[in-house]
């Protein structure tokens, strides 16, 4: 058995129905920097949207499901570390809202 072989055999072994919940994890998170490269250009500048942070508080609560599945350490604690961020951001940016509205009144 050559080298090439038994890793596919590995990788074919690795597709399961957790594999997918894993790879559409990967799918939303990465959908994340589309969505923010189409909104500069949309709007000229360098720009974060908000739907940068859902798709990256979501994408990421995926992988991190996944990587508990699979009891991956490194993974978890990568994972874990940024939904904190993503979190944060989106409280900031709530925060900044309401104080908007109730100064605008």
């Amino acid at each position: 058995m050559t080298i090439t072989g038994t890793f596919f055999e590995r990788l074919g072994d690795s597709l399961t129905p957790w594999a997918a919940v894993g790879f559409c994890g990967q799918a939303i998170f990465a959908t994340r920097f589309l969505v923010q490269w189409m909104h500069s250009e949309r709007v000229r500048r360098s720009e974060i949207p908000l739907a940068f942070w859902y798709l990256s508080l979501f994408g990421g609560a995926m992988m991190l499901v996944y990587a508990i599945h699979i009891a991956n350490a490194v993974f978890i604690v990568g994972q874990a570390g940024g939904l904190l961020v993503y979190a944060r951001n989106l409280h900031l940016i709530f925060r900044e809202r309401r104080t908007a509205a109730a100064t605008s009144r």
